[in-house]
């Protein structure tokens, strides 16, 4: 396969017995060969899409010392605003390029129970942190929560497409989701006035950490590629209306290889627009719950085949790659 194919769900979410049998083939076939489809009929409202791009437009609209307001205390809380030259995403992929040419707004659930454990643990508290919101403008978290609420229903009812397709009961997923600790990246790519360094993109080629990527994204100039399993890099039209889903390295894991968390990458725009021209992407990164235990799928394992992958918690993994990251680009 040597493109994303678009799949329409709403088929499957109207619970139409053919149409649902036919959702799950294509997810699998996209699983399987190249890790990436879009997904139409997914029944998000496209007003909480479109005001969030509007608020985010305004809010990167704003001098870098507006934005700075809502920096985050330490270079390692992953909420609110990180400026152009903080990150290198290749470096989680054991590749050292120059950092990536974009900016970006990090943001996860707005609250979640008090009295329970799972969230105000010690442990739990790696992973649940409060949110940065801007004052201005002043519509940014609404539109930020709504978006991120929405996210959360897609993303479970693809996990129930994604059971069926690896022949599991179509709620395996549910008690492994339903206190995840997913955040969400607004990505803002900047007019680029100055060419880039050798080797230095919009976003560096990387894989996704977690389970499942749900991205929208504008169609302009300098975009997103994947990389096919024969090695070539074969754009993927985005759309904010039409989300790209990707296969994270979780997911992956938990199917022995079978599905593929494939390797991607943001471009630069043309030299003879790039002084012109702007981008910005949302991305919901599914991430389990941190005490999910992510193992090999017995019914992933072939003729004579052994897990390629110790067991281990999602928490784990996820701190594992974020250290990574951190490591390689400070030395």
């Amino acid at each position: 396969m040597d493109r994303a194919p678009i799949i329409d769900i709403a088929p499957f979410l109207a619970g139409d017995p053919a149409g649902r049998d036919t959702v799950v083939r294509a997810l699998r076939s996209a699983a399987e060969e190249i890790g990436f489809f879009a997904v139409t009929g997914h029944g998000v409202a496209p007003e909480i899409i479109d005001e969030l791009y509007a608020q985010a437009r305004l809010f990167f609209s704003q001098t870098e010392a507006q934005k700075s307001l809502v920096a985050p205390p330490t270079a390692t809380y992953p909420r609110g605003w990180k400026a152009v030259g903080f990150e290198a995403l290749s470096f989680g992929n054991d590749s050292a390029t120059p950092t990536d040419l974009k900016e970006y707004y990090h943001f996860g659930r707005a609250d979640w129970p008090t009295n329970d454990a799972y969230y105000t643990s010690a442990e739990g508290q790696q992973y649940f942190h409060r949110n940065i919101w801007p004052n201005e403008p002043a519509g940014f978290a609404i539109a930020a929560d709504a978006y991120y609420q929405a996210m959360e229903r897609l993303a479970a009812d693809l996990c129930r497409i994604a059971a069926l397709a690896l022949d599991l009961d179509e709620f395996f997923f549910q008690n492994k989701i339903d206190r995840h600790i997913t955040a969400t990246r607004i990505n803002y790519y900047p007019r680029q006035d100055n060419p880039p360094e050798e080797g230095q993109l919009r976003a560096g080629a990387h894989t996704d950490f977690g389970m499942l990527t749900i991205l929208s994204g504008e169609n302009a100039p300098g975009g997103l590629q994947v990389r096919t399993r024969a090695g070539a890099w074969v754009d993927v039209p985005t759309d904010p209306h039409r989300f790209v889903c990707n296969i994270g390295d979780l997911l992956m894991r938990w199917t022995n290889d079978l599905w593929v968390s494939n390797v991607h990458r943001v471009l630069n725009p043309p030299r003879e627009i790039a002084r012109s021209t702007s981008r910005i992407s949302i991305g919901f990164f599914q991430h389990p719950n941190y005490d999910a235990l992510v193992e090999c799928i017995p019914s992933c394992l072939r003729p004579g085949e052994s897990p390629r992958y110790a067991p281990v918690r999602s928490g784990e993994f996820r701190d594992y790659k974020y250290n990574v990251t951190r490591d390689q680009k400070a030395s």
